[in-house]
């Protein structure tokens, strides 16, 4: 089976008319599924502003740390923003679409004065960069309440804004501070709740347009699967991506990195042990930490040593020995409904991926490695669409109702627990925080030079 069959890459560019308005009909089936017009639309808002995130975090602390490749960066940034308009458009026409761009878009300079203001220690600043936050929270919920018709209602969409900008900063002033735990748990807890927002935005145009996206919903127990698993691989990857670099710089917080890469495996565990049991569970987590987790840690180790044998064996366990047993893996759990050679063809492009964004940023190559962060960071929501839709496939029964099964442990996100029944759509599954326990050791694997 073709690779991108299997997990396919949502790249940008093309997401607008071909992702949230799908020209073949009959979408919607008796049978449960995770693909749907609603769940692409989704998908496509998960991965999008989920990345948002992950680069405003990345551009300010790595503005505020002077690093070479803070402004490839901080242009990432911009270029996510300018992704968005085409999806807008396709959904709200050409002048919505400017609207949002001139709002969405403008709201990441203001970033660049929080990275002045701690520099600088220039309270003045920080308190007029806040002041541009409230005024984005304020513009934006109202841009989103009129566009989808009150479907998404002004105080609940300022609410989730104003947890998001809060998990921002928080990140940033935590990791300013030399705070690296707090900071690494504010990073996840943010970019799980971009999530929800995802789920709220989606459930909110699908009401709106029902028509256009075949009557199918975007809060289906499968699209709560397929949003669960692109939540816990894009945090991977952001992770393992930022923990190769973080190491070879020899970053003060890279054991923090690491700390918040074993939560991620904690969760991603507990996610598959709501759905294969405990054996299932403890099978993966042999798998994906050694000659995955494990074998990254190696990469950076022999990196640093510039042993190129030891890089050379790190790399063949990442592309080739964790690929064929994670694959087979996949194959055998989902009972081929993910057949174990696409999966292991996926795997292997994605590890080629990480190892390519890294190799690039090694080099001094900034530009070539962020484009790669970027195209792997895409082809991680891939994982949702076809590891979820094998499951769903497999176990129809389990996904056939309106909520997730009772087993599959869920959370609520942000301030949305909290909130009245307008709250609703801003509840997403993510698939274990509750289950996670503790964390695995954290891995000290720098080179004393």
């Amino acid at each position: 089976m073709n690779m991108k069959k299997a997990f396919k890459k949502l790249m940008v560019p093309a997401l607008g008319l071909t992702l949230l308005f799908p020209t073949v009909a009959g979408a919607a089936t008796a049978e449960p599924t995770a693909k749907t017009p609603a769940s692409d639309l989704r998908a496509t808002l998960d991965q999008l502003l989920s990345e948002h995130f992950v680069l405003a975090v990345s551009s300010m602390t790595k503005s505020y740390d002077g690093t070479e490749d803070a402004e490839e960066v901080t242009e990432a940034l911009d270029q996510n923003a300018a992704d968005m308009t085409p999806a807008i458009a396709s959904v709200y026409g050409d002048e919505a679409a400017a609207q949002f761009e001139d709002i969405f878009r403008g709201h990441n300079d203001y970033s660049a004065d929080f990275v002045k203001a701690a520099t600088e220690d220039d309270a003045e600043l920080r308190k007029e960069a806040e002041a541009e936050v409230d005024e984005f929270v304020e513009e934006f919920s109202t841009f989103l309440d009129t566009a989808t018709e009150g479907n998404l209602p002004k105080e609940a969409a300022a609410d989730v804004l104003e947890v998001h900008e809060d998990q921002v900063l928080t990140t940033f002033d935590e990791y300013t501070e030399g705070n690296y735990e707090e900071a690494y748990t504010s990073f996840r807890e943010g970019h799980k709740h971009m999530f929800a927002i995802s789920k709220a935005l989606s459930s909110a145009i699908v009401k709106q347009m029902p028509d256009k996206f075949e009557n199918t919903k975007a809060d289906t127990p499968a699209a709560e699967l397929r949003s669960t698993l692109n939540s816990l691989a894009s945090e991977h990857f952001a992770l393992s991506s930022l923990g190769l670099e973080k190491g070879y710089d020899q970053s003060e917080d890279y054991d923090f990195v690491n700390w918040a890469e074993d939560r991620n495996t904690a969760d991603f565990k507990a996610a598959i042990g709501s759905i294969y049991g405990d054996e299932g569970a403890a099978q993966f987590e042999k798998i994906w930490q050694e000659d995955h987790i494990a074998a990254q840690a190696d990469l950076v180790v022999a990196s640093l040593s510039e042993d190129e044998e030891a890089m050379e064996m790190a790399k063949e366990r990442m592309m080739t020995t964790f690929p064929k047993n994670f694959g087979a893996f996949l194959g055998t759990a989902t009972e081929e409904n993910l057949p174990t050679d696409a999966a292991t063809e996926a795997l292997m492009a994605h590890e080629k991926q990480v190892i390519g964004s890294f190799e690039a940023y090694m080099s001094g190559d900034y530009e070539g490695s962020i484009e790669q962060f970027r195209a792997g960071y895409a082809f991680m929501f891939g994982v949702g669409e076809s590891l979820g839709g094998a499951i769903v496939k497999q176990m129809p029964d389990k996904f056939a109702g309106e909520a997730m099964p009772g087993d599959m442990p869920k959370t609520g996100m942000g301030g949305a627990s909290e909130q009245s029944s307008d709250l609703t759509a801003l509840w997403i599954t993510l698939g274990s925080l509750a289950a996670a326990g503790s964390a695995f050791a954290i891995r000290k694997k720098i080179v004393n030079q």
